[in-house]
C-alpha cells in the first residue's frame, strides 16, 4: 500500500504562493485548494494514513472511520480509494451539498447525524457515532484528526517547510482554526525559523475554540464545539473572532478585489488579516500570509449566495459590529 501511496505524495503540496494587491504590507496567501483533493486537508489525511500503514495500525482490511465537516472526509476519501480501503465518513446537516455528493459518489458508507449536541452544533455527536461505528468494525482505525499529532506533523514537515522557505522574513500569520492541526504544525515550524512572527488563530463567532459562548454555527471548515486537544501544541500569538457577516464579506472581497474564489475559511483570514493590520498600523515593509484551504465551487449555494447569506444572518444577531481583536 505503501507504493500505492507514494504515486500521489508529487500532488500534494508545493502549492503556489501568490503576493496579493494590497497596501501598505506585503500580503501573501497559499493556494491550498491545488492539492489532489483540492483542500489544505490532503497533508494530515496523506500523513496520518502513511504512519497509520507504516507503524502496522492500517492493512489491507482495515475500515478508516472519521468525523469531517467536509474537505478531510473528502481527502480521505480520496486517498483510501486509491489504496482500496473502506472508508467511513461520518457527517452533518452543516456539509456542503456538493461535499455530500461527492463523499456518496466515492465510498459505499456515508453516515450522516441530525442530532445537535449541547452547544448546538453536531461535533460532539458525530464523535459518538465514530466511536459507535469503531466498536462494530473490529478491524477499523479512527483517524481521529482533533487528537491524532500526524495531523498537525503533517503541515510542520510540509506546508511549514515550504512557508520557512518561501520567506526570508515573515511578520504575520493568520490561519483559520478547526481541528487544530494546520495552525499547531505550522507555528511550531515557522517559529523555529522566524521567532519573531506573530500568529494569529483566527475563529468564528458561535465556536468555543478560544472560549467564546457556543452558538449555532452555517459554515463549515473553521471553528469548533470543542476544544482541539491538538491545540496544546500550537504556538498562538494572537486571536481574531469573525462574525458570519464579516466571512461571507470576505469572501467576496477576496474574489473581487483579488480574484480568489475560495472557501468560508479563507474568506474568515482574509477579512481578519485586513482588519489587523490595519489596526495594529503595521510598517509597510512587514510581510503577512494568511491560508486560502479550498475553492469556492461548494459554497456558491452558501456565502455566495445572497438569499441563503440574509437569511442566515438573521439568524446570527446580535452581530458584532467588527473583528473582536
Amino acid at each position: 500500500m505503501i507504493e500505492k501511496l507514494q504515486r500521489i505524495s508529487s500532488l500534494i503540496g508545493n502549492t503556489p504562493l501568490l503576493r496579493l494587491n494590497y497596501e501598505p504590507a506585503g500580503l501573501y496567501t497559499k493556494l491550498e485548494y491545488t492539492n489532489f483533493s483540492g483542500s489544505v486537508k490532503d497533508r494530515a489525511a496523506y500523513n496520518i494514513i502513511y504512519q497509520g500503514i507504516i507503524n502496522n495500525r492500517i492493512n489491507k482490511d482495515t475500515v478508516i472511520v472519521e468525523s469531517s465537516s467536509g474537505n478531510f472526509a473528502l481527502a480521505l476519501a480520496h486517498i483510501t480509494r486509491i489504496l482500496g480501503l473502506q472508508f467511513i465518513p461520518v457527517i452533518d446537516p452543516n456539509i456542503n451539498h456538493s461535499y455530500e455528493t461527492q463523499l456518496k459518489l466515492m465510498v459505499d458508507r456515508v453516515v450522516k447525524v441530525t442530532e445537535q449536541d449541547a452547544t448546538g452544533g453536531h461535533l460532539l455527536t458525530r464523535l459518538e457515532k465514530v466511536r459507535q461505528i469503531c466498536e462494530e468494525e473490529p478491524n477499523s482505525f479512527w483517524t481521529n484528526q482533533y487528537e491524532n499529532p500526524d495531523n498537525y506533523l503533517g503541515y510542520y514537515h510540509s506546508l511549514g517547510n515550504e512557508i520557512c522557505n518561501d520567506f526570508d522574513r515573515l511578520d504575520y500569520v493568520f490561519i483559520g482554526v478547526s481541528s487544530g492541526g494546520t495552525i499547531t504544525g505550522v507555528s511550531q515550524r515557522i517559529k523555529e525559523k522566524f521567532p519573531n512572527v506573530k500568529v494569529v488563530a483566527v475563529d468564528v463567532e458561535g465556536s468555543v475554540i478560544f472560549g467564546c459562548q457556543p452558538r449555532k454555527r452555517f459554515v463549515s471548515g473553521i471553528g469548533s464545539s470543542k476544544v482541539p486537544g491538538l491545540l496544546a501544541s500550537a504556538q498562538i500569538d494572537d486571536v481574531v473572532h469573525v462574525s458570519f457577516d464579516e466571512l461571507v464579506m470576505g469572501c467576496h472581497e477576496l474574489l473581487k478585489e483579488q480574484m480568489i474564489f475560495c472557501g468560508g475559511s479563507s474568506g474568515a483570514s482574509y477579512a481578519a488579516a485586513k482588519k489587523y493590520l490595519k489596526q495594529h498600523q503595521v510598517p509597510a515593509d512587514a510581510n503577512a500570509l494568511f491560508i486560502c484551504p479550498d475553492k469556492g465551487t461548494a459554497y456558491l449555494d452558501t456565502v455566495y449566495n445572497d438569499q441563503w447569506a440574509r437569511e442566515k444572518s438573521a439568524q446570527c444577531m446580535p452581530l458584532s459590529k467588527s473583528l473582536a481583536l
